[in-house]
């Protein structure tokens, strides 16, 4: 049997599932980038398998892919810890399917992105799995090297976590263009007046430029040190803006851009009613995905 002939149904296995599989390592990271590299050291795994020891061909492959987010993730982490200025997930251009199945944008969003961050490698796995892609305990238990009591447990523990930091209230995606509208607004005509009735007196602005554009370098709190951020926009985006509506990460997003070209993309949280967080990502290194779709799939 040539290789090619061994490795086909290896292939057809993986591209049936790979939607899947970069959802998992894309909720597990919040690095499109670093998701493909996980999906290439998961290829070359499961083409080196024996197939007809596999029961569970889906199964199987989420659990590669886990255990390899996992210990990138870990990596990652101690790299954020010396990232210039804040860390945003890096946003995705997503599919108009992705929008309809709520419960998966919910997990995509922005704001729950940022919340995933706050747990530890291992909980944020078992979190992921069990609660967005609805895996049994004894399967995720494979996934992370884990007996199924303690994954019961670290659900537990990751479930009270997230729910503490979630945005409270419910939002609908109406509620979310109307907020990124006044933003709009704000940026395009200077009418500020739209954008400061909807924000949180605490709200949080978030710039990422990684470094390599003009950003924040530190969290902006309170509603009137943003809006004078917001107000001032035009310096340190570097020059007269313009916002399109998209849909990023299944939710109603803006992606601004400057003569042209795509600057960044702003992504909001809102909780009661009320903006608490306004995301900016400007690194150009996480606006690759913004040129075309991503499929997403659970």
């Amino acid at each position: 049997m040539s290789d090619g002939e061994r490795t086909a149904p290896a292939t057809e296995a993986f591209v049936a599932h790979r939607n899947l599989l970069f959802t998992v390592a894309y909720e597990l990271l919040g690095s499109a980038a670093d998701a493909e590299d996980v999906l290439q050291e998961t290829w070359l795994q499961w083409a080196a398998v024996d197939l007809g020891t596999v029961r569970d061909q889906r199964a199987f492959l989420v659990k590669i892919t886990s255990r390899q987010a996992i210990r990138r993730l870990r990596t990652l982490g101690r790299r954020r810890e010396s990232y210039v200025g804040p860390w945003l997930p890096e946003p995705l251009l997503t599919t108009p399917d992705v929008a309809e199945d709520i419960e998966l944008a919910d997990n995509l969003s922005m704001a729950m992105l940022l919340v995933l961050e706050t747990l530890a490698p291992t909980e944020r796995a078992v979190f992921v799995l069990r609660e967005v892609f609805g895996m049994a305990y004894d399967e995720i238990a494979h996934a992370v090297d884990k007996s199924p009591a303690a994954v019961r447990q670290i659900a537990h523990r990751a479930r009270a976590h997230v729910a503490a930091r979630r945005p409270r209230g419910a939002v609908t995606a109406v509620e979310t263009r109307q907020a990124l509208g006044a933003f709009q607004r704000a940026v395009e005509t200077g009418d500020l007046q739209g954008l400061l009735d909807i924000l949180a007196p605490d709200v949080v602005f978030l710039g990422d430029g990684g470094g390599v554009k003009q950003a924040t370098l530190r969290p902006i709190v309170g509603a009137d040190r943003v809006i004078r951020v917001v107000s001032g926009g035009t310096g340190w985006m570097g020059g007269p803006a313009s916002a399109e509506p998209a849909h990023v990460n299944g939710w109603p997003a803006l992606i601004i851009r400057l003569d042209g070209e795509i600057d960044g993309v702003v992504a909001v949280r809102i909780d009661n009613g009320l903006v608490t967080g306004l995301y900016y990502v400007r690194n150009p290194h996480k606006l690759e995905h913004l040129h075309r779709e991503t499929a997403l799939d659970r």
